[in-house]
């Protein structure tokens, strides 16, 4: 019987963002996805009933959920994070070109603007709000009579804490986008 020899499978070229972003880049576009979890999870928590130490009358007292409120809370942990996993975008190839698979727009190169230009428009945003709250806000509002107290409190203020960090993280990540594409000339 003649032997088959089995041919090898070309690969799939590497795509730019995959060979040129810096482990340290990608990191950070990692962690900034993962900065929206932990209030995410909380929020989602909240939603299906967890006692949060919100006081009695409170719009986020456990014993007005599960409700149509839930799906607020569920839906905002859900488009946050959405947002957070765009960030991905900007170390992986399907930021610099729409995949195939996309109809009408599928191998097209995203212009570096459209990606940098709401990026940091986020990022800036995202990092005023949040050394807002860092800076009085939250202090302020964890000393109203409705707001929970020791432990919840301690909890609910470590899940929001990483919320600081997404800001500069995808600040970063999207410096590194636009130097790295404009380099390459894409």
């Amino acid at each position: 019987m003649p032997r088959i020899l089995a041919t090898p499978r070309p690969t799939a070229p590497t795509a730019p963002a995959a060979q040129d972003v810096p482990r340290a880049i990608r990191w950070a576009a990692h962690a900034a996805a993962l900065t929206l979890v932990p209030s995410g999870l909380w929020r989602c928590a909240i939603a299906f009933g967890m006692p949060s130490g919100f006081a009695e009358g409170s719009e986020l007292h456990e014993s007005n959920f599960p409700s149509w409120t839930s799906l607020n809370l569920i839906a905002l942990s859900v488009f946050a994070e959405c947002l957070g996993l765009l960030t991905l975008g900007l170390v992986h190839a399907w930021g610099e070109r729409v995949p195939r698979r996309v109809p009408v727009l599928g191998g097209r190169n995203i212009p570096v603007l459209a990606a940098v230009v709401p990026a940091s428009l986020g990022a800036a945003v995202v990092t005023a709000l949040t050394m807002m709250a860092a800076c009085g806000g939250w202090q302020d509002q964890m000393h109203t009579a409705e707001a929970p107290t020791g432990g919840s409190a301690w909890l609910m203020t470590a899940c929001y804490v990483p919320l600081l960090a997404w800001g500069p993280l995808l600040a970063v990540v999207t410096v590194a986008y636009y130097r790295r594409r404009r380099a390459t000339g894409a």
